[in-house]
């Protein structure tokens, strides 16, 4: 008997024993045994019980923390493991009264199978020499049962000849089991119900109505049980009771005994832990509904119901494109969006393309309502196809084309891989912001990329280092610019010269969408401090902020809704860039989108010190100061979060240097990015040369 499973049951079984041995009673025994297990492990009880109670207290911020990053499975990650270690919470805690549940029922199944070695002493040896004699399988759990059971009906007595047993010996054993009472309540614990039948069948069912109150009350009444999910309070109420009800059918009556006293008495414990520690003082319930209801609107976000015309117009369509592309051969281009709103970064390399060649143009969106569907109407040599973003992936790793271009990074890290079917794609990397690659990015965002259009001798100079870092093959590093920008300057300029004066100052709320961003973290000391001082101020979000926050911004626009609209709006439509030109001012924390603003309208940025969007933490590692840092104190200024209470002065102070900002930022343009005002031809050139060679092969 030298085994794990019996040091494991060896202090078990002399609490049995001795309890045994107290009432002379089998089943008062094991209903005291269970007893006494729960007064013993109280303490870890309790112990357990704040640790639930802790969970439940922070519960409304992880649910917070999941609806306002909702898609964001690191931040999730991130967010959780912060929250944890500051309240010192331990998850894995919920886990041990499981375990010892188990090992206690493991414990006295085992006991109650082997009562000849663990409550009366008799060897090993002995009990397989007796189960011998009557043909009893020693290899069977229960053989030691048969043998007691032989010697209570007198199959075995003391004259009985047992070979390698000593008379006086077997006679002190028949004495020991012949006063061991197996009755309880008219039942003979050592017998197996599915066996015996009868009456018995009584006992698997009021185990099983033991198991439901159990679980029935930890639904209404445990502190953490009650806050699961509908799955998981039926799920483990019905696992609960089937067990339950497997117990009282095949193993012997005195388990289903411990069983069914043992949910009983925790459901007295449970009652008794919230009477000593009431979860009511500590959790806050009504901030608890409240990040529920965000937790699931913002789940609900974006979601269609599949039942809805539009759900199965989209569904149709994807259908239809996803045929319509892979059955097209010979395609030399595709372009790729994940939104409508990111059109505008290729619109006037496209224009330049289909001005200078007969190339078709492959478009594939997986946005349902771009613009570029209403485009297509006016240019035949568009193609646009709408593919969903699961689709996509599938569709990028079979796609078949000479040249495939992107605005999107992470090629072939996460979901969008290079082609698995043709291995000599060009994969284009086309810039949707100005700024540098090395730190906004995550490192290896661009890679995977054989080419990059670079949009000014930062970018240039970024790349060349990281290839040779990371010892990368050789990437075509065009000279290109920033096509969007060059618009953008020109419009500005019109802008200019037809400003009224006198008219009301605009200022425009562009921030980032990563962690600590303006919109999470102070957009209310902005509006406090600026809202009603005459300004008419617009709020444009990212657009990546609102496909991954889409609860947090539907929020935010509710917050303010019954606001001046003349002094506070929000601009959603990101195909537009009205608000860019008409601003006299941007506030923004790393958004890309303040050197657009300030060389488009030659007037500052006020930019907020949150938390730097570093999506590689080894940026440094490369050497050049970002440019995301470095235009922060040339085009405008920048202040700390804690310094928003002086936000009006500091607005009012940028409004009176206008003039002087307009002539730094002037100069600082000359030399930022390439090819002003013909950036779009210098990228058709490069990409009609590229696929004229490979025509060529």
């Amino acid at each position: 008997m030298d085994t794990v499973i019996y040091y494991v049951c060896l202090p078990l079984a002399y609490l049995m024993k001795g309890l045994w041995m107290l009432v002379g009673n089998y089943g008062v025994a094991i209903i005291l045994f269970t007893l006494a297990s729960k007064i013993i492990l109280f303490p870890v009880s309790v112990w357990i019980q704040k640790n639930s109670i802790l969970m439940v207290k922070i519960q409304p911020e992880i649910n917070f923390l999941k609806a306002n990053y909702a898609g964001n499975l690191d931040a999730i990650a991130e967010g959780q493991s912060k929250l944890y270690k500051r309240e010192h919470y331990h998850p894995m805690l919920s886990l041990i009264p499981l375990a010892i549940q188990i090992l206690l029922l493991l414990a006295v199944v085992y006991i109650i199978y082997h009562p000849m070695g663990y409550l009366f002493g008799i060897s090993n040896e002995t009990a397989n020499a007796l189960a011998n004699y009557i043909g009893a399988d020693t290899g069977d759990s229960g053989f030691q049962l048969l043998v007691i059971q032989a010697i209570k009906d007198g199959t075995i007595t003391a004259s009985t000849p047992i070979e390698g047993v000593d008379p006086a010996y077997l006679e002190s054993i028949i004495e020991k089991v012949s006063s061991f009472k197996l009755n309880f309540l008219g039942m003979n614990l050592c017998s197996v119900p599915s066996k015996v039948l009868g009456w018995y069948f009584l006992l698997p069912v009021v185990a099983g109505l033991s198991s439901w109150l159990m679980c029935f009350t930890q639904n209404l009444s445990n502190v953490i049980q009650h806050e699961q999910g509908k799955l998981n309070k039926y799920g483990i109420m019905a696992v609960s009771v089937v067990l339950s009800l497997y117990l009282g059918f095949f193993v012997p009556a005195g388990i289903a005994v411990y069983w069914i006293a043992g949910n009983l008495l925790s459901i007295a414990q449970m009652y008794l832990l919230n009477l000593m520690i009431n979860p009511k003082k500590y959790v806050d319930y009504e901030k608890l509904e409240e990040s529920r209801k965000a937790l699931a609107d913002s789940k609900a976000f974006g979601k269609m119901d599949k039942k809805d015309p539009l759900y199965k117009q989209m569904k149709a369509r994807q259908k239809q494109d996803y045929k319509k592309f892979t059955h097209i051969v010979n395609k030399h281009i595709v372009f790729y969006s994940e939104k409508s709103g990111f059109y505008k970064y290729y619109k006037e390399l496209i224009a330049e393309l289909l001005k200078r060649s007969n190339l078709v143009i492959h478009y594939v969106t997986n946005d349902f309502n771009d613009v570029i569907f209403d485009i297509a109407k006016e240019e035949p040599r568009i193609k646009p196809y709408y593919i969903g973003l699961k689709k996509t992936a599938v569709l990028m790793m079979l796609v078949e084309t000479d040249m495939f271009v992107m605005t999107t990074p992470d090629l072939d890290k996460y979901y969008l891989k290079r082609s698995f079917i043709k291995k000599d794609i060009e994969y284009v990397y086309a810039p949707h912001d100005s700024l540098s690659v090395h730190m906004g990015f995550s490192d290896g965002a661009l890679d995977a990329f054989d080419t990059i259009l670079c949009t000014g001798k930062h970018v240039e100079a970024e790349m060349r280092r990281i290839v040779e870092m990371k010892n990368l093959p050789e990437k075509n590093l065009v000279q290109f610019g920033f096509p969007l920008l060059d618009n953008l300057v020109e419009a500005g300029r019109k802008e200019n010269e037809n400003r009224k004066a006198g008219k009301v100052k605009e200022i425009l709320i562009a921030p980032s969408w990563q962690e600590d961003n303006i919109l999470d973290s102070c957009i209310d000391q902005i509006i406090k401090g600026l809202y009603g001082k005459d300004y008419k101020i617009c709020i444009r979000p990212h657009p990546e902020y609102v496909k991954r926050f889409g609860y947090q911004m539907n929020k935010l626009v509710e917050k303010y809704k019954d606001y001046d609209k003349e002094q506070l709006s929000f601009e959603l439509d990101f195909s537009s860039n009205r608000s860019i030109y008409s601003s006299d001012l941007l506030i923004t924390d790393w958004s890309g989108i303040a050197a657009e603003f300030c060389f488009a309208t030659e007037r500052p940025a006020l930019f907020i010190n949150t938390k730097p969007k570093v999506s590689n933490p080894e940026w440094e590692k490369v050497g050049i100061t970002p440019m995301e840092i470095k235009i922060r104190k040339i085009l405008g200024v920048d202040v700390e979060k804690e310094d928003l209470g002086n936000i009006a002065d500091i607005v009012k102070d940028l409004f009176k240097n206008q003039s002087k900002y307009k002539t730094e930022i002037r100069e600082y343009y000359k030399d930022y990015t390439f090819n002003h005002g013909n950036a779009a031809e210098k990228g058709a050139q490069y990409i009609l040369k590229s696929l004229s060679q490979k025509n060529k092969k």
